[in-house]
């Protein structure tokens, strides 16, 4: 199983602007699929046999720093 990350766009939005959509990616940024919900995209990797893994905390995205990121 791969890890894969679940995303808000559009990134760098400001407090509260919606959110359009979230993307599916790998670490290395690489968008996979695009849902209009995150339990959308949640379901989807599972379904695909991916470990998805959301923020902890919404404007802190660093991939590279694990314990800004859970699994769900």
């Amino acid at each position: 199983m791969s890890v894969v990350f679940i995303e808000p766009r559009p990134k760098g939005r400001k407090e509260g602007e919606p959110i359009e959509d979230f993307v599916v990616e790998t670490h290395s940024n690489q968008p996979i699929a695009t849902f209009p919900t995150q339990e959308a995209a949640v379901k989807w990797a599972k379904e695909h046999a991916h470990q998805p893994h959301v923020a902890r905390v919404r404007h802190l995205n660093d991939k590279s720093k694990p314990d800004l990121w859970r699994e769900v």
